[in-house]
């Protein structure tokens, strides 16, 4: 009896490690340091840099590089405790985000802490890729082609998007490693245009450095926006855990080594990157700058059309780098849970329908991008900024009033508070910007609601309104949705 117990749990075990074999996240573990490198540079250097001027001049000098430094840090010790926790159990891997959370919080609580966050940001950011991508294709078309016919951003979405449709089919993370050394080399490069041509352009007559804003109520919510901005710049932890699982390990060099090389000359990069984009964009624009710094420069045109080329390039590895952990859940959830045979058509089919529903996401919703940096709040800075202080402290329990205690909880403190304001300035920042057509909007759902006699048509006529709602803003999105990049 013994030994047939014996005999059954090794072969779940066996089947297990099939499993996670064939699983995209664990299936190689092969890479490199320098894979660790151009994967945390493609997954953090985003199009989200180009905003960075336009948060310098709604903090001012003094907060503005204080934010800037201060999120640099705390994000890269936040992320230097993912990695050592990574194989803080002897003989065990937390190779994803959640298998970290479900060992500091318990086996349910630990998901749904992590994954509604992580899934926020991947789907999310896979999301506004599409739509950037399909942009930044557009005016792409429109700088190269004065005399051409305009064609709907739409169609440009679509074909950005069906080149995931391909990509998508390699099998893991490390399979997707040349495609993320173009995007992260294309990430280097639109970052260096925006800043050396700031500085062709040289300070512009008659620049401010005061706030945007004549009121104080305004100078404060762009102070909440700016730290939306800045942390969604910061976004790239939710993929850590998974890139480190595909380094390879053994007692005597553990995968955290060539891990933490990688992400220091990642985050050395990082910083050239975004503190020369962000204070040579602000001091030679001053308040006057654009929330994207490419919009600012105009000219030369063929220099901001190849901007937008490299923008597209990274936007494909980066599409890829943040879908492979989505794919990864998919695929475990089907293979563990509903008992699907591993197999290249199950891989087809769930990969090509998760492309088809961001693209579908991206198509209907294309004001999506700007909604980002309000529901981005909820995934960015806990993901980010806290929840690895979080369990560090769960899990290590340093002594209370140590340096570790004090490090730990000043990062969580800090995390939340981006958490709390930046949703709060970003939707500021969206009313404004569409004021008249909520006003307009506003005005008709609350005409329709109220024609009602009973609640039976209230209710009809308060679903009827926002159907209004919804179309109503869609078409003022797809309107004016082509000036993302310049």
């Amino acid at each position: 009896m013994a030994s047939e117990d014996y005999t059954s749990v090794d072969e779940e075990s066996l089947q297990e490690k099939a499993i996670d074999d064939w699983l995209p996240i664990t299936s190689s573990r092969t890479a490199k340091w320098w894979f660790s490198a151009f994967h945390n540079v493609t997954a953090i250097v985003g199009a989200g840099v180009l905003a960075l001027p336009y948060a310098m001049a709604q903090l001012g000098w003094g907060p503005g590089v204080t934010v800037l430094v201060v999120s640099w840090i705390v994000t890269l010790y936040s992320l230097w405790q993912m990695v050592e926790m990574h194989e803080m159990v002897p003989g065990r891997r937390f190779d994803r985000y959640h298998e970290l959370g479900q060992y500091a919080f318990g086996q349910k609580l630990g998901v749904w802490i992590v994954v509604p966050a992580q899934l926020t940001v991947l789907v999310g950011l896979n999301t506004v890729y599409l739509i950037t991508g399909g942009q930044s294709l557009a005016k792409f078309h429109d700088l190269v082609c004065t005399d051409c016919h305009r064609i709907s951003t739409t169609y440009f979405i679509l074909i950005f998007a069906s080149v995931h449709f391909v990509l998508s089919q390699l099998p893991s993370l490390n399979s997707i490693s040349g495609v993320s050394l173009a995007a992260a080399v294309m990430s280097i490069s639109y970052s260096t245009v925006a800043w050396a041509a700031s500085v062709d352009k040289g300070v512009q007559p008659a620049v401010e450095y005061g706030y945007k804003s004549n009121t104080t109520s305004g100078t404060v919510f762009n102070f909440f926006n700016a730290m939306g901005t800045i942390a969604f710049a910061y976004g790239g932890h939710n993929v850590i855990m998974e890139i480190q699982a595909t380094m390879p390990s053994t007692p005597h060099r553990p995968s955290k080594k060539p891990m933490w090389k990688g992400a220091v000359v990642a985050y050395v990069i990082v910083a050239l990157c975004y503190f020369p984009v962000a204070t040579i964009g602000y001091w030679k624009f001053g308040n006057a700058v654009d929330e994207n710094i490419l919009i600012t420069l105009h000219r030369p045109r063929w220099l901001i059309a190849m901007a937008n080329m490299f923008v597209v390039v990274h936007l494909i590895g980066g599409y890829q780098i943040y879908a492979m952990p989505v794919f990864d859940m998919i695929e475990a959830a089907l293979v563990k849970k509903r008992k699907f045979k591993p197999s290249w058509y199950l891989r087809f089919f769930s990969r090509n329908l998760y492309v088809a529903l961001t693209t579908f996401l991206a198509v209907t919703f294309p004001f999506f991008n700007a909604l980002l940096g309000f529901f981005g709040g909820f995934g960015f800075a806990p993901t980010t900024y806290f929840l690895p202080c979080v369990m560090w402290l769960v899990v290590h329990k340093p002594k209370v009033f140590s340096m570790s205690w004090f490090a730990n909880w000043f990062c969580i403190t800090l995390g939340v508070a981006l958490m709390v304001v930046g949703p709060i300035g970003g939707l500021r920042e969206i009313i404004l910007k569409n004021q008249n057509q909520f006003l307009q909007i506003m005005n008709l759902f609350l005409s329709l609601y109220g024609k009602g006699e009973n609640d039976v048509k209230n209710l009809a006529a308060a679903a009827r309104a926002w159907v209004v709602v919804v179309v109503a803003v869609a078409a003022q999105a797809r309107v004016g949705r082509g000036d993302e990049l310049g």
